[in-house]
């Protein structure tokens, strides 16, 4: 078989349309459940001794083929498709620490992100300790104990687009024989593949660049395969489970047994997805599977775009700071891990106060001020009062963060039409 490029896989792979009456485009299940056709069958079916759908909590035809495409794209052994990003990171880390453990991870994160870890983890018995450079890499591995469950980053930061250096952060994981997670929301798949780096498991709201187009809210969570989750770590993924019973193992068998280098990504569907219930609907799902199709063109536009209005911010005199790694061509993590760009999402730091901010917001005619990214149309908005309001002074300070930096995502319009309007809208609040 012809191995197929990215672009062929974001149109075909994971859907045989054979099985689906021929259909060109992915039908929508829109059904709760499945028939289980007889009793003989039906016993078969729930106890996963045959692959067949049952209820649409668990899976959906629709949602598997979105599933199947994406864990393609990222070259992993599969995927779960939820309702949302943050869903997708809160079963990641419930997971892989379930029962009590310890996590480390970058305190340069999303505001959500940085809230849930600080204050809803520790709840459930998961501490979490945060680094500030996420580069230094011998911190990094001097904060690794014995109860260290994984190492969790962002590939790009946000606001700040701070890159990550992945491949090295995995070296010191899988020393300690822990698995990195990484949040690849902001490149996509289509920038940045973390596996090929040695990431363990991959992260991403689908409702930013892999969607596109701000109409479906997502998230996605994709298993390399390659992790040994045999480790006396990680217990949940070797007790045995009553619900993998079967005729042969009538005790019941563990995650490892039964499904080997897909357990994880199994008992995120079968324990968190099929329990706590962050279903992607297949009306999402297929909206989500439209606007994957041109990912390629989009993002490419959107890359380009960022850069030009990055650097005619760099000119501006009213901005004192430009976040956009991207235009750091001697970068050596830019050179390695994006040659096609960093993505759609740069920030940048007025020179000025809080009525200039409110004065830009306002000004702007363009961009929509709303707290997303990843559209297929710019947004703007002030990451200290919306995105990224929970996080504490103390930690915005070592980033940066104040209340005079706007983030910007860039969208499909015409980018000379974006330009001129941050310049009027810059120009208006300092009354140039």
């Amino acid at each position: 078989m012809v191995e197929e490029h990215f672009d062929t896989q974001r149109l075909h792979a994971g859907y045989d349309w054979s099985k689906h009456q021929y259909a060109s485009s992915v039908p929508i299940y829109a059904t709760a459940a499945f028939g289980l056709e007889n009793f003989d069958n039906g016993l078969k079916v729930v106890s996963g001794q045959k692959k067949e759908f049952s209820y649409s909590r668990v899976s959906n035809p629709t949602t598997e083929v979105f599933e199947n495409r994406i864990a393609a794209l990222e070259g992993g052994v599969g995927a779960v498709a939820l309702g949302s990003g943050m869903a997708a990171i809160t079963y990641t880390i419930f997971n892989v620490a379930e029962g009590g453990g310890h996590v480390l991870a970058p305190s340069n994160i999303y505001g959500g992100s940085l809230d849930e870890f600080r204050t809803l983890f520790p709840k459930f018995g998961i501490t979490v300790d945060f680094y500030d450079d996420v580069n230094d890499l011998t911190s990094i591995q001097n904060q690794i104990t014995a109860d260290t469950k994984a190492i969790y980053a962002e590939s790009v930061a946000n606001p700040s687009t701070e890159i990550t250096d992945v491949a090295g952060l995995a070296d010191i994981a899988h020393t300690a024989g822990i698995p990195l997670i990484i949040d690849n929301t902001f490149p996509t798949p289509y920038l940045f593949k973390p596996f090929e780096f040695g990431a363990d498991i991959s992260i991403y709201s689908s409702t930013k660049g892999i969607n596109g187009h701000g109409n479906v809210i997502g998230g996605l969570v994709v298993d390399n395969g390659k992790f040994d989750w045999s480790s006396d770590k990680f217990p949940q993924l070797n007790e045995s489970e009553f619900i993998l019973t079967d005729d042969a193992h009538p005790n019941g068998q563990s995650f490892v047994e039964k499904f080997g280098s897909k357990a994880f990504i199994s008992r995120i569907r079968m324990k968190y997805l099929r329990l706590m219930g962050a279903v992607l609907s297949p009306v999402e799902a297929y909206m989500s599977l439209i606007g994957l199709e041109t990912i390629s063109e989009r993002v490419t536009k959107e890359v380009a775009s960022a850069t030009k209005i990055a650097k005619y911010l760099q000119e501006n005199s009213h901005v004192k700071r430009v976040y956009y790694s991207g235009l750091d061509t001697e970068n050596s993590l830019v050179k390695k891990y994006y040659p096609h760009g960093i993505g759609a999402i740069l920030a940048f730091e007025v020179a000025g106060g809080i009525a200039q901010i409110r004065d830009i917001i306002n000004g702007v005619q363009i961009f929509s001020y709303l707290p997303n990214v990843g559209d297929a149309k710019s947004l703007i908005v002030n990451p200290t009062k919306t995105t990224h309001r929970e996080i504490p002074e103390e930690i915005r300070a070592k980033h940066a963060l104040n209340d005079n930096v706007i983030r910007l995502s860039i969208g499909l319009e015409d980018v000379d039409d974006l330009i001129a309007d941050l310049d009027q809208a810059i120009s208006g609040a300092f009354n140039d």
